[in-house]
Order: structure tokens, then C-alpha cells, then sequence
């Protein structure tokens, strides 16, 4: 009897964040190595579905980097990344554009459905609007070029609201189409970073492969839960705040002050915490809000 009452407790404390939340639009970016193991993946689309069955509003951006890289080496094409972006030429794209729509994608849909959840897939090509990416190289200074990469201009809402007024999961892939028609490949974080603000969604997740940011990166126990974003540039400058945690810390910080109330970032090889994260007290991953 008594597990029954625990069970019980556990929707108990569920019901004001399921109350809190419903209707409300939620952006999963789903992607890193927990996609090459299906039992993790599942449990993660799993927490999808019940997300939709009760009310919240998911929409899923997913990368796919692995499976590409799978791809390209099929294909006799050498990877090559400048400052973490992949470079895409001509052939690149291809396989890029074949992996994550034509394979990745529908793997999703798929699986949400056996969930019993409804899905569909949307190709990023069709919704979003991009620019060619351009930098400096901070060491020389000289111009760097990823080839086909893109970084989004604009983002078609009205298909995703679409799916959504129908109870429908939307699940995108980061391609996008720059002002010549050209495709051009996307950093999944900047995808989904781009859709949830102009969805104006409630809450921007992403699910990754750290427990989220950690005072010590060798201990799990200084799991820093909830952050405001004055306290972030304090962070960096003691170095809390480093090496491939930056860019995440500061793009979840940027998607704050674009208007999405909380941003948070958990690891997905823990089972449902994706669910845990948004459905209890304590949480489970790190959290930035204003």
C-alpha cells in the first residue's frame, strides 16, 4: 500500500506545474550522444508525449550530429569543424540534408507515436529563414567561413502553431533556406533558440550530455540548480562559467533577455528528466531566468 501512496504523492506534486503550465509552449532541443542509445532516446520522447497528453505545448528541435558524421564517412567526406561548427560544402549538405530529414526525423515522429503521442515532422527549410554565417577568427582576425551554414533571419511560426492548435508535437530539423534558396545547415542550439522566441514560448530546454553547470566540474554534488542572469557574466569572470560550457550558458542567458522566462539545461541520460525538471520542486538540471 504504501508505494501506492508514494505514487500518489508524485502526482500530488506534480498537479501545480502540470496547472501551471498548460497551454503553454515548451521548446525541447534534443540531440547529442543520447541519441545513439535507443533506450534513452525513448524515455526522453516518452516524457514528450506526456508533456502533450497533459496539456503543455511541446515542440521538439533536433541535431543529429553523430548520424551525420556516420553519414560523411560513408561517403568518403572528411569532417571538418571551424570553433565547433561543422563545415558544410556542397556535398556536406546533401548528406546533412538527407541524414536529418530523411532519417533522424521521422525516427522521432516514429517513436512519439508508438508513445501514443501525435507527431509530425517539419523540414527547418520550409519555416526558417536564414543568413550565411560570417566571423572573425579571434586569434588572427582574418574572415572565417563555414560554407553552407546559416544563421536564422526569420522563423514561419504559423505551420508549427498549425500542429500545435491540433495537439500535434512539431518536430524540426536545423535547416533553414537562405534569400537565393540555397540550404544551409544550423546549429541545433540556435535553431531552437530562435523558435522558442518567436514562439514566445514559456520555457526553452536543453537536453544535453552534462548534468547542467556545476560549480566544480568534477563533482556532480555542485550542481548550481537556478541562476539569474545578472549572475552569469560573475560566473565567467571567476571561471565557473568555461570551456564548452560558455557558449551554452550564454546562449540560454541571450534566449532569456529575448523575452523566454526560463531556460534550462539537463542531462538527458538520466531517466525522465526531462519530466523531473519541469514537474517538481527541486529539479534536476541548472535553470536561468531573469
Amino acid at each position: 500500500m504504501e508505494k501506492f501512496i508514494e505514487k500518489a504523492a508524485v502526482l500530488i506534486e506534480a498537479l501545480p506545474f502540470i496547472q501551471q503550465f498548460r497551454g503553454e509552449t515548451v521548446v525541447v532541443k534534443f540531440g547529442g550522444s543520447i541519441m545513439e542509445h535507443e533506450d534513452g532516446y525513448s524515455r526522453i520522447l516518452q516524457d514528450i508525449a506526456f508533456m502533450e497528453c497533459v496539456g503543455l505545448r511541446p515542440v521538439v528541435v533536433h541535431g543529429g550530429g553523430k548520424a551525420i558524421s556516420r553519414a560523411m564517412k560513408e561517403n568518403n567526406i572528411a569532417p571538418n569543424f571551424v570553433h565547433g561548427l561543422r563545415v558544410t560544402d556542397n556535398k556536406t549538405i546533401s548528406v546533412v540534408e538527407r541524414v536529418l530529414n530523411h532519417e533522424v526525423n521521422p525516427h522521432i515522429v516514429e517513436i512519439i507515436e508508438q508513445c501514443h503521442g501525435k507527431a509530425r515532422g517539419i523540414h527547418g527549410e520550409d519555416i526558417l529563414r536564414v543568413k550565411k554565417m560570417t566571423g572573425l577568427d579571434p586569434e588572427t582576425n582574418e574572415d572565417l567561413d563555414w560554407g553552407y551554414v546559416g544563421r536564422v533571419d526569420r522563423v514561419d511560426i504559423e505551420p508549427i502553431q498549425a500542429y500545435l492548435r491540433s495537439d500535434i508535437v512539431p518536430v524540426i530539423t536545423p535547416l533553414g533556406k537562405g534569400p537565393d534558396g540555397q540550404l544551409y545547415n544550423i546549429n541545433a542550439d540556435d535553431a531552437a533558440t530562435a523558435i522558442a522566441c518567436a514562439l514566445k514560448a514559456r520555457k526553452l530546454v536543453f537536453l544535453t550530455d552534462v548534468p547542467g553547470l556545476l560549480r566544480d566540474p568534477e563533482d556532480r554534488s555542485t550542481l548550481i540548480s537556478s541562476l539569474h542572469l545578472h549572475e552569469v557574466e560573475e560566473l565567467i569572470e571567476r571561471g565557473v562559467i568555461a570551456g564548452g560550457m560558455l557558449p551554452k550558458i550564454k546562449g540560454m542567458a541571450g534566449a532569456v533577455e529575448s523575452g523566454i522566462k526560463k531556460v534550462h539545461i539537463i542531462d538527458a541520460s538520466m531517466p525522465h528528466s526531462l519530466l523531473l525538471e519541469l514537474f517538481t520542486s527541486e529539479g534536476v538540471g541548472t535553470e536561468i531566468a531573469e
